[in-house]
């Protein structure tokens, strides 16, 4: 039989069954999660679905006019999906690697265009970060995400955590910087060398600099996200 008939394909990129947690990765560029109930899903992420499901916009004012004036201002990166009912739900974003996390009681901030997914009992706040934002084209806005439950992010490509320790601060480039832990906020430093040497809109001209004991997490690759029009 060949390797390369339509039953082999089949049999080879079948979605799998397991029973488990209600995020699980189908592949690693692809969320499956087990709705029943309600999830809050980035916009725009639904490649696929089972069962029963209803797709509804975030509200403009659900979540309070103070997070109404927040969104107003963050573009498409943090605009929010609500699906409700039982099923299947499938996502994904770009291409991009997809990473589940469970919070237990602590914090994480997520660069906005990197939430994926999240479970109703997490709670969450979108913060604007003013100074690099004035630095930098296109702004940039992160998620405060906290509680108990689970959350999906994504990166571009394989996902790397430096520890940051007492004395041992990190320093990252905006564009590269998907999370750090809620312990932790950062300070943005201008490379004047470098500004000159590459020009006003070089990333590495702009740092993040992360002080105290927790963790940041990378991609390698930088993104740049384009400016809420308007």
């Amino acid at each position: 039989m060949s390797t390369h008939s339509i039953q082999d394909f089949i049999k080879r990129t079948a979605q799998k069954e397991r029973d488990g947690d209600a995020f699980e990765r189908e592949t690693e560029r692809l969320l499956e999660i087990h709705v029943d109930g309600m999830v809050w899903t980035k916009m725009g992420s639904m490649v696929a679905y089972r069962g029963g499901l209803t797709f509804t916009r975030e509200g403009v004012l659900e979540h309070g006019f103070g997070m109404a004036l927040k969104k107003a201002f963050s573009g498409e990166g943090v605009a929010l999906t609500k699906v409700e009912g039982a099923g299947r739900l499938y996502l994904a974003d770009g291409g991009k690697k997809v990473s589940i996390l469970r919070l237990a009681g602590d914090s994480i901030y997520v660069n906005g265009n990197d939430v994926l997914a999240f479970e109703p009992s997490i709670e969450w706040d979108v913060k604007m970060m003013k100074k690099v934002s004035a630095m930098m084209s296109g702004g940039l806005f992160n998620m405060k995400l906290s509680g108990h439950g689970l959350i999906a992010i994504t990166t571009h490509y394989e996902p790397i955590t430096l520890l940051v320790k007492p004395g041992e601060p990190v320093l990252t480039d905006p564009n590269a910087t998907v999370a750090w832990s809620g312990n932790l906020s950062p300070n943005f430093k201008t490379d004047i060398s470098l500004k000159t040497l590459f020009g006003r809109q070089s990333g590495e001209s702009f740092q993040m600099e992360f002080v105290g004991d927790g963790f940041v997490v990378i991609q390698p690759y930088e993104e740049v996200i384009a400016a809420p029009a308007g």
